[in-house]
């Protein structure tokens, strides 16, 4: 078996660590003897949704999000909110996790269409929220992060939370939520990287792909004690400073 791992926009839109997520995921994948590949689709290529199984969307400044916004709108974003819709995993955050709701609206500038994938729709904010994070996932449990943004994501009436903030900031500092999933994509504002220290986000999205691809429904289970440990300390380290 083999999967391929797209990182759209990897090329600007890569900040606070994001890479690791798809180191993660790339490492859960070959540890259970899956091929992984790891590609990246840049602004004015074209995407083939046939190609990937599963897509990772990481966090930009705005100045970044300008130029990729407009390359998402059209055929080029219906494309990916239709392979979305059919189940395809992905894992958004920052930037990424705006551009899949409705709007993303900076601070002085025009608003920058998203694609519509979450009811969700985002706008700058007069603050920035730095700082470690604690979730709680009615999906995942104990979710644990870092958050560096000062864009505000509000949640529709049909839009449902990654989960409850326990530590932290969260979608907007107001509702108590952080981030959205709706299917096999989850949104969120969550860096750090999020999935070396939250194991059980990386075999979801690598159990969708499986699905989807190969019928798979379960996988061989990992030794997780050091990422256990690893979350557990993000967690203390965060409870230590609210």
């Amino acid at each position: 078996m083999k999967l391929t791992i797209c990182w759209l926009y990897g090329d600007t839109m890569n900040i606070y660590g994001d890479r690791g997520n798809v180191l993660a995921l790339a490492q859960r994948a070959r540890w259970r003897g899956i091929d992984a590949e790891i590609t990246t689709l840049a602004v004015g290529e074209p995407l083939d949704p046939d190609s990937v199984d599963i897509f990772f969307w990481g966090g930009g400044q705005d100045r970044e999000q300008i130029p990729v916004s407009r390359d998402i709108q059209g055929e080029k974003g219906d494309l990916l909110r239709r392979t979305l819709e059919d189940g395809a995993p992905m894992l958004s955050v920052c930037g990424g996790y705006q551009l899949l709701g409705k709007h993303y609206h900076p601070y002085g500038e025009a608003q920058l269409p998203g694609i519509g994938f979450f009811d969700a729709w985002s706008e700058a904010g007069p603050e920035r929220f730095i700082g470690n994070v604690v979730v709680e996932s009615d999906r995942f449990g104990s979710l644990v992060g870092f958050e560096n943004h000062s864009g505000l994501t509000f949640l529709g009436p049909t839009a449902e939370p990654l989960g409850r903030v326990r530590v932290g900031r969260g979608n907007n500092g107001k509702d108590g939520t952080e981030g959205c999933i709706r299917l096999n994509t989850l949104g969120c504002y969550l860096h750090g990287a999020l999935l070396p220290k939250n194991p059980a986000v990386s075999d979801f999205l690598v159990r969708a792909a499986l699905e989807r691809k190969y019928g798979v429904t379960e996988l061989e289970p990992l030794d997780d004690d050091l990422e256990m440990i690893a979350h557990q300390e993000a967690v203390r380290r965060a409870e230590a400073t609210r």
